[in-house]
Formats: C-alpha cells, structure tokens, sequence
C-alpha cells in the first residue's frame, strides 16, 4: 500500500526560519525555487501548504523563534498563479493582530484568486513582546482568548457574505459590502495551539485542530478526549485533526521511519498530516516530497 498524497500538507522550506532546526541551504534558497518546490506538490497532489505569521519578531525572541517570517498572504498570492489545485493554509494567522473585516476582506480575496483554495489557520497569540511592539498589549493580550473566540464567530459570519453582519462583545458590525468575497461557502477554519483550550476552540468553533510543540501520545490523548465531549458530538460537521511529526521526516533516506512516524500520526487520531522534511538542496527536498508517496502508510 502507497501513501495517498491527499492526506498530506507540508511545511515549504525558507519561508520560516528557526536557527536551531534548519540547515544552511534554506537560509539562501532562492524563492524562485521555493515556488517550483510548491509547484510540484501540487503536481504530486499535495493537500496544502502552509504559512506562517509574525509581523515583527522581537529582538529577545529571535534566536528561540527565528527572524524571517514570508507573509502569508503576498505569498500565497504568488503560489496561486502558478498552482491548481494545493490549498493554501496560514499557520497560522493571531487573531489579535487583525479585526476580522481585515481578514474577511483580504483572505476572501485570495480565495477568490486562488479558486477557492484558501484554509485560515487562526491562533490567539503567545508572544506578549511582539503584542506590545504592535500597541495592542494590556488588556488585548490578557483577554486574547475570549477577543479570539469572538473574532471567530465574527469570521465565521462574515467569510463569503458580501454584506456581513456580526453583533457581539468585541466586534459588533453591519451595514457594509465586502466585494469581492471568499467564493468558498464554508472557508475551513483549523485552530492552531498546543493547549486543552485551543483543541476545545476547534470543536467548537473551527473546522480543524492544527497542534504544535506535542508529541504523539499527547496529541493522541487530547483527540480521544474531544472526541468524547458533548461539544464534538454535537457538531454537525467532521473535525480535522492536523497532525505534524515531532521530527522532520526522511522518506528518501530512513524510508521505514518516515513510515512509522506516519502510520503513528495518523493511529493517534490525524486526519491530515503538516509534514517537514530533512534536506540539502531544492533537489534533495524535490526527491523526498515525491518520496512519500511510495510509503508503507
């Protein structure tokens, strides 16, 4: 049995940089090659590719989180003039730094760009320091989880409604056109965190779960008690479960244990996987992502 390149999204090299995890050819890659890399997952079939956010990362942090952060909507608009089918995944957007009529407005036009390929992966933040250097610390950051929780209700009745209307304790809003939309109907909302909150936000109020930072058996327990909520069995739509490998995965050269990682993800409850990959150069990174597909998962 192959691997169904359906089931998988991946992590493009050198759109985000962490010093300790990356190795020196991504540090140079050329987007140019970037772009063909994603080009070619889509090719291959690949479910998404994603994207992550930091508007400025603060001095103190940039050794721990790294400094170079592609911005996911000027590049995904790249990516969509040269791919058909791959879905563009933010990984994920914070809440707090947008109103919601900015997000609606902005990632509703890729998502007309795009074809309807767009998939918001929304957080409520963590780093306090890049809150403040954006003038929206204090209260902003201390009650970021119940402003995220509405600033979703507020997504959720604004994406792909050319005349939205939200009525609610932090956004409150009618009487406007946004033109043009999301052209999906029901944009996917896949909640990012590593915390009992944030997969308890996805059941109730996302389309996804998109973790970081836990390993398996974490993941595995936190899935199979969501599943056994109220909340879950209450929805009216199925859950992803957007699982990524602790480690990056080597199917070119550990085949065996790319594919037991994998068959582990998806034993624990993922739906889909965000995979990274070990390589040395756009050629290697090319091998591997074709490499998947001839796995044992």
């Amino acid at each position: 049995m192959t691997a169904d390149f359906s089931r998988f999204g991946f992590n493009a090299p050198s759109l985000s940089i962490t010093p300790s995890a990356e190795k020196e050819w991504a540090y140079a890659l050329p987007f140019k090659e970037v772009a063909d890399i994603v080009a070619a997952a889509d090719r291959l079939g690949y479910d998404h590719v994603s994207c992550a956010e930091h508007i400025g990362v603060p001095s103190t942090e940039a050794q721990r989180r790294g400094v170079r952060y592609y911005d996911p909507l000027a590049t995904f608009g790249y990516f969509a003039a040269i791919t058909t089918n791959i879905r563009f995944t933010t990984a994920v957007l914070v809440l707090g730094y947008h109103h919601p009529l900015e997000i609606a407005k902005r990632y509703g036009t890729l998502d007309t760009v795009s074809g309807g390929r767009l998939v918001l992966g929304l957080g409520v933040g963590t780093l306090k320091e890049e809150f403040d250097l954006l003038g929206i610390g204090g209260a902003e950051f201390t009650e970021r989880g119940a402003r995220g929780d509405d600033a979703l209700r507020a997504l959720r009745a604004s994406l792909g409604q050319p005349e939205p209307e939200y009525h609610g304790p932090y956004y409150d809003f009618a009487g406007l056109t946004i033109d043009p939309c999301a052209v999906q109907s029901h944009v996917p909302l896949w909640i990012g965190g590593r915390t009992k909150l944030s997969i308890q936000r996805a059941v109730e109020l996302g389309d996804g779960w998109m973790p970081f930072g836990l390993s398996t058996e974490e993941m595995k327990v936190m899935i199979a008690t969501a599943k056994a909520s109220p909340a879950y069995e209450a929805r009216e739509r199925p859950l992803d479960f957007v699982l990524p490998p602790q480690v990056r995965v080597d199917p070119v050269g550990a085949p065996e244990k790319a594919a037991e990682i994998i068959r582990g993800l998806f034993d624990a409850g993922a739906t889909k996987l965000t995979l990274s990959f070990t390589a040395d150069s756009t050629s290697h990174y090319l091998e591997q992502l074709e490499g998947v597909g001839s796995l044992d998962v």
